[in-house]
């Protein structure tokens, strides 16, 4: 039986990021068994609030991989306006492709198929260095951000980088 178009794919994908790391995030499997489940570290952007921070978040591919895009979950609390209470990750290039029916995202910010896991990750630290306050999964992150970004959610994100430091390697 041959590999599925999926699983060969995610580790054409692994071999080339562990041949070619990329800045500011490293990744690998949970379990060597299973190709859809990915563990990532993220090192906070320099120059942002997050700077020192050593993030781990969980990818998990769907078995139609590149036709659907992963869910991405933060293992390790992060205080942000795009990732909700439980650490899920809610970027446009994350959400089913095709239309938005609320009308907020074109296609084109959506899934496709193009995008690989290294076009995942520059985005999240892209997201980390700049959130979007106008479509937040975490409201009272969003709220902060916009009303008192250097007061109260400067405040919150450092205690989650001293965590994370603390836990990075747990």
């Amino acid at each position: 039986m041959t590999e599925p178009q999926a699983a060969l794919l995610l580790r054409r994908q692994l071999a080339e990021l562990n041949k070619n790391p990329v800045e500011g995030f490293s990744a690998g499997l949970i379990d060597d068994n299973d190709l859809y489940r990915w563990e990532v570290l993220i090192i906070g952007p320099p120059d942002t609030c997050y700077e020192g921070g050593v993030f781990k978040a969980h990818l998990t591919f769907p078995k139609d991989y590149p036709l659907r895009p992963p869910k991405m979950t933060f293992i390790t609390d992060i205080w942000h306006p795009n990732v909700d209470k439980n650490g899920a990750v809610c970027i446009s290039i994350l959400h089913e492709p095709g239309e938005d029916k609320y009308g907020y995202e074109k296609p084109e910010e959506r899934w496709l198929p193009i995008h690989t896991v290294e076009t995942i990750m520059i985005s999240v630290i892209s997201m980390l260095a700049d959130p979007n306050g106008d479509s937040p999964a975490n409201v009272d992150a969003a709220k902060e951000w916009r009303e008192d970004r250097h007061g109260e959610f400067k405040r919150k994100v450092a205690r989650c980088v001293r965590k994370s430091q603390e836990t990075a390697f747990e």
